[in-house]
């Protein structure tokens, strides 16, 4: 419960930095028509691809985890090879999972820095502010979410037995970067699509 309303505060800062763009984008719509053409939309396209694939790897870890509570078992590490993907525990999707993570955050580091390059910086213009405000905040929330997956998966690297606890914290991690996934998706569609 305590999960469900942390990520309905973060909901509403998501949402007054939402109302924040559409506010100011519309009392200058001639500077977003002009600065959105800086936009590497197949880029970000690609990016935000990896990060929606992520969520499904995190639930497929989700779904290890239930699996081998209802088998009374505390696996939650592969039972086969490794190219064996059927065969994965928990760890296995979540190291992924935190890969592609990484990979986002890469991409969005290096969206950054084209777009400084280009001359569009968080001083340069209120779309400038309100892209990097919203992207930024994001960023960080994806940062944390993987710190979040270090722990969980260095608790089941350090723990002899993998219990109800882990399960919870697994879950619950899975909730917030469902989460972030979600908030991402608004984003992208708000900056790249409704340009």
């Amino acid at each position: 419960m305590g999960t469900i309303i942390w990520l309905s505060s973060e909901l509403m800062f998501f949402a007054a930095l939402f109302a924040a763009y559409f506010t100011i984008r519309a009392a200058e719509p001639g500077l977003w028509a002009q600065e959105t053409s800086h936009l590497n939309v197949p880029f970000a396209a690609a990016n935000t691809t990896i990060l929606v694939l992520s969520s499904f790897t995190c639930q497929m870890g989700v779904f290890a985890v239930e699996r081998s509570a209802a088998k009374g078992g505390p696996q939650v590490s592969r039972s086969g090879k490794i190219y064996q993907w059927r065969s994965w525990g928990m760890r296995e999707w979540f190291i992924l999972t935190y890969v592609m993570g990484s990979v986002f955050l890469a991409g969005q580091a290096l969206e950054y820095a084209e777009l400084v390059h280009a001359g569009l910086t968080m001083q340069s213009s209120a779309y400038g502010s309100m892209f990097y405000l919203t992207t930024g905040f994001h960023g960080l929330h994806v940062a944390g979410g993987l710190i979040a997956f270090l722990l969980v998966l260095g608790r089941t690297y350090i723990a002899r037995r993998f219990t109800h606890e882990q399960a919870v914290s697994a879950i619950v991690v899975s909730y917030y970067w469902h989460f972030v996934d979600v908030v991402w998706i608004g984003l992208f569609a708000t900056i790249y699509w409704i340009m």
